[in-house]
C-alpha cells in the first residue's frame, strides 16, 4: 500500500480526463489519414473502386501503447497506409500538408535523417511522434494485424522498422501473465530510472523499451508475486545478472549469444517481437558501470523492505550529482529562437555518444547527466548539460581540443539541420546550478530528440565555440572505473 501511494503522490497514473483526451487525439488523427489515404488514391489516378476501399490507420505503441504513460507523456503512433502512399511525397508532402492545416496542429517538424522517419507535432496540445509504414495492400484494417504474414510480405526496410514498436508492445503484453501489474512494475521501474538518471536512450543508458523488457521478465518469472515483491526480485535479478547473457522473454527462439565488440555486448536485451535483433543501445562502458551500480543500490535497498521504517521513496531519490562529482563537463548550447534550439539541441543529442566515448578514453570514466538545465545568465535561448567527471583528472583534459573532436562530430551531415552554438567547458560543483544538494532540474518539457530538415540553400551559421578553462582540484568522490568490478559499490 505505500508504494501504491508512492505512485498516487507521484502523478505516475493519469486520471479519466488524460485517458479521454489523449484517445480523441488518436481518433482525429485516424480520420486526417484515412481523408489522406483518400487524397493520394485520387491524386494517383487510380480507378475509383479503389476509392471506397482505400484506408489507412494510426497504431500506438511506446508508454502509451503499453498503457504507462503520464500527463507529461507523448504519444507513439504508427501511420499504416497502403502500397501507393510514398513516404518521401505522400507521407511527408501531401499528410504533412494536411497537418499543418489543421487548427489542432502545431509545432510540426519533420525528422528525415533519424534512423525511423516520422514527423513530430502537437495534437491538442499532445506531443506526437509519427514514422510510417506502407504495407502490400490497398485497404489497411483499422486495428491490422502486424504479425500476420500477409500484411508483413515483402514490406521495405523502413517499413519494418517502423512496425517494430508496435509488435515489440504487443509482443510484451501478450507475454506477461498480468498486465495490471506488469503497468505498474514498469511505472515504478521508469520512475527509478529518471531519478536515478539512467534513463536516456541517446546518452548511453535505457530507453523506454529496455526497462518493458526487464519489467516483463521478471513479471514472467514470478506470475504470482506481488508488486513489491517484483520490485525487490527485478533489481536483485539485474544487479547480480551475468552480462553480456542477453535477457531473453520465454517464448521466444533464442539465437546463440557470441561477444562481440559490438556496442550490443554489454548489456544485451532481445527485441520480444523477433528472435534475431536485440533492442538497440547506446551503452557504453561508463554508462553500464553507472547502471550496474544504481541496480546493487535498489537491491541493497529493496532487501529491507519488510522493516518497519523502510520508506519507498528513498529508492526513488534524485541521483545527488553535486555531492558525488567535483568535476563536470559542461555543455552549453544556444540557438537564435526557442524553435531553431528544439532542432539544434535534437541534433547535437543524436551525436553525444561519440563525445561519451571520447571522454572515456581520456579519463576512463563519464557520467552524463540526462537532466537539460537553462542557464539563465545567458541572453539567448539555451539548454545546458553537466557530466559527472572523475575528481582530480583535470589535467588530463584539454576542453578545447575535445570541443574541437565534437565539434567536427557534429558538423556531419549538418548542412540539412538548423544550427546553433556549443560551448565546451570543465567547470567545479560550486559552479553548478544552485537548487538544493541534489543539483535539481530545471528541465524544459517534451524534450525529446527533435530536428528538421530546412531549406538546404539556406546558408549555415557555423557553431563559434568559446572557451574558457575552469582548472579543478581534487574535490568530492567519483566512481572510478579503470577496473571492472564484480559488485561494484553501491554509492549514495
Amino acid at each position: 500500500m505505500s508504494l501504491l501511494q508512492v505512485m498516487v503522490n507521484e502523478g505516475l497514473v493519469p486520471c479519466g480526463e488524460e485517458e479521454m483526451k489523449r484517445r480523441n487525439a488518436i481518433d482525429k488523427l485516424k480520420k486526417i489519414v484515412v481523408e489522406w489515404v483518400k487524397t493520394v488514391t485520387y491524386q494517383r489516378g487510380l480507378p475509383k473502386k479503389y476509392l471506397k476501399f482505400a484506408s489507412g490507420t494510426i497504431l500506438t505503441y511506446g508508454s502509451y501503447g503499453l498503457g504507462v504513460y503520464n500527463s507529461e507523456s507523448d504519444i507513439d503512433a504508427l501511420c499504416v497506409g497502403p502500397y501507393f502512399a510514398t513516404i518521401a511525397e505522400d507521407f511527408f508532402i501531401v499528410l504533412h500538408n494536411m497537418l499543418a492545416s489543421s487548427p489542432e496542429v502545431s509545432e510540426l517538424h519533420c525528422v528525415k535523417d533519424a534512423k525511423v522517419p516520422l514527423m513530430r507535432f502537437k495534437f491538442d496540445g499532445i506531443s506526437i511522434d509519427l514514422p510510417y509504414a506502407r504495407l502490400k495492400v490497398i485497404s489497411i484494417p483499422e486495428n491490422v494485424d502486424v504479425f500476420n504474414p500477409f500484411f508483413l510480405k515483402n514490406i521495405d526496410d523502413t517499413s519494418w522498422k517502423s512496425l517494430s514498436g508496435v509488435r515489440a508492445n504487443r509482443s510484451i503484453l501478450h507475454l506477461v501473465p498480468n498486465i495490471e501489474v506488469f503497468q505498474a512494475v514498469l511505472r515504478c521501474i521508469k520512475l527509478w530510472a529518471k531519478r536515478r538518471g539512467v534513463y536516456a536512450n541517446l546518452l548511453g543508458f535505457f530507453g523506454g523499451i529496455h526497462l518493458a523488457v526487464l519489467s516483463a521478465f521478471i513479471c514472467q518469472r514470478h506470475p504470482s508475486a506481488s508488486l513489491s515483491a517484483l520490485i525487490l526480485l527485478l533489481f536483485k535479478t539485474f544487479a547480480l545478472w551475468p552480462w553480456p547473457t542477453p535477457v531473453i522473454l520465454q517464448d521466444q527462439i533464442a539465437r546463440p549469444f557470441i561477444p562481440t565488440h559490438d556496442k550490443v555486448s554489454w548489456m544485451p536485451i532481445q527485441l520480444p517481437c523477433s528472435p534475431y535483433e536485440f533492442c538497440h543501445s547506446n551503452i557504453t562502458r561508463s554508462t553500464f558501470y553507472k547502471i550496474r551500480t544504481e541496480f546493487l543500490r535498489g537491491h541493497m535497498l529493496t532487501k529491507d523492505m519488510l522493516s518497519p521504517d523502510f520508506d519507498w521513496n528513498i529508492l526513488f531519490e534524485p541521483f545527488p550529482y553535486a555531492r558525488k562529482y567535483g568535476l563536470f563537463v559542461k555543455i552549453f548550447l544556444s540557438a537564435c529562437d526557442k524553435d531553431e534550439l528544439g532542432d539544434w539541441v535534437g541534433w547535437v543529442k543524436s551525436r553525444f555518444r561519440c563525445l561519451l566515448v571520447k571522454l572515456e578514453e581520456l579519463l576512463g570514466f563519464c557520467d552524463p547527466n540526462p537532466t537539460e538545465y537553462i542557464d539563465t545568465d545567458a541572453s539567448e535561448p539555451n539548454v545546458t548539460f553537466y557530466w559527472g567527471l572523475p575528481t582530480g583528472r583535470a589535467d588530463l583534459i584539454n576542453a578545447e581540443l575535445v570541443e574541437e573532436y565534437f565539434l567536427k562530430s557534429i558538423d556531419h551531415g549538418l548542412n540539412q539541420v538548423s544550427t546553433g552554438t556549443m560551448k565546451l567547458s570543465i567547470v567545479k560543483a560550486y559552479q553548478l546550478p544552485k537548487k538544493g544538494d541534489q543539483l535539481t532540474a530545471l528541465e524544459r518539457k517534451n524534450s525529446k530528440t527533435c530536428w528538421r530538415v530546412v531549406d538546404g540553400n539556406r546558408k549555415k551559421t557555423p557553431p563559434q565555440p568559446k572557451y574558457k578553462p575552469h582548472c579543478a582540484e581534487s574535490a568530492g568522490d567519483y566512481l572510478p572505473t579503470n577496473e571492472n568490478p564484480e559488485f561494484p559499490s553501491a554509492g549514495g
